[in-house]
């Protein structure tokens, strides 16, 4: 080991308060008690096959929402829907905000869809609406919920993580390879992506070439897309 890593001057031990260092934005949509749709955006989540993995604040109405009904859209916006997006950031659908809600600037909006400018559409295996102007939306069921940060006594109860399960995506063509129904071309794909509580998009084009995207994707076919292809009970 080259111990004179530790003495280079460009790098300093930091202690940044967040993480953030680049995730795609998704707007999570979920139904309230009363059958009303909720929108809430978040960004940390990743995916791996059709699973998602969300990290999200327990206070939110979202999370209520996700463990009673099982149940969520997860609308992925391109750069083209960066204002939609802002203009919901601040809000939460809980009526009664925790207090490092309140010291952060959020209000209560019950209507985020319209807040918002986004227009909700029917979903074909869950309640929730998706986003129709978002370029990817995928109906997901709760797999697993666990608890955070349980052995963080400031942070206990605060933070919970989803695992879900994609049943539906739908993608709108513009983004789809020449001649491909199921391969979406990154060329073409421009996410909305979150850096450190700021907005961006991703260069025109690749920095640098990828050995595996020398790899078929349809070597990573999993046995979820069958799944999803099976009638909903």
């Amino acid at each position: 080991m080259d111990m004179r890593v530790a003495a280079t001057p460009n790098l300093q031990r930091s202690e940044p308060p967040i993480l953030y260092v680049g995730t795609p934005v998704v707007l999570i949509s979920t139904c309230n008690e009363d059958g009303s749709p909720n929108l809430a955006p978040m960004s940390s989540a990743f995916f791996l096959g059709w699973r998602g993995v969300l990290g999200l604040d327990r206070s939110s109405k979202t999370v209520a929402n996700m463990l009673r009904t099982n149940q969520c859209v997860l609308n992925l916006p391109s750069v083209a829907e960066a204002d939609a997006v802002d203009r919901i950031a601040l809000t939460t659908g809980t009526e009664v905000l925790p207090p490092h809600k309140v010291s952060r600037g959020y209000r209560f909006e019950k209507s985020k869809f319209e807040t918002a400018g986004l227009t909700p559409i029917a979903s074909e295996t869950v309640d929730p609406p998706r986003a129709r102007e978002c370029p990817i939306q995928m109906e997901a069921v709760v797999e697993h919920a666990y608890n955070m940060s349980d052995n963080d006594p400031a942070f206990r109860g605060r933070r919970i993580m989803f695992e879900v399960r994609i049943q539906r995506v739908f993608v709108h063509a513009s983004i789809l390879a020449d001649g491909e129904e199921n391969r979406i071309d990154p060329d073409k794909w421009r996410p909305l992506i979150m850096s450190f509580q700021k907005l961006y998009g991703l260069a025109d084009q690749q920095v640098h070439g990828s050995r595996l995207s020398q790899i078929p994707e349809a070597l990573y076919k999993h046995a979820d897309i069958e799944r999803s292809r099976q009638p909903v009970a």
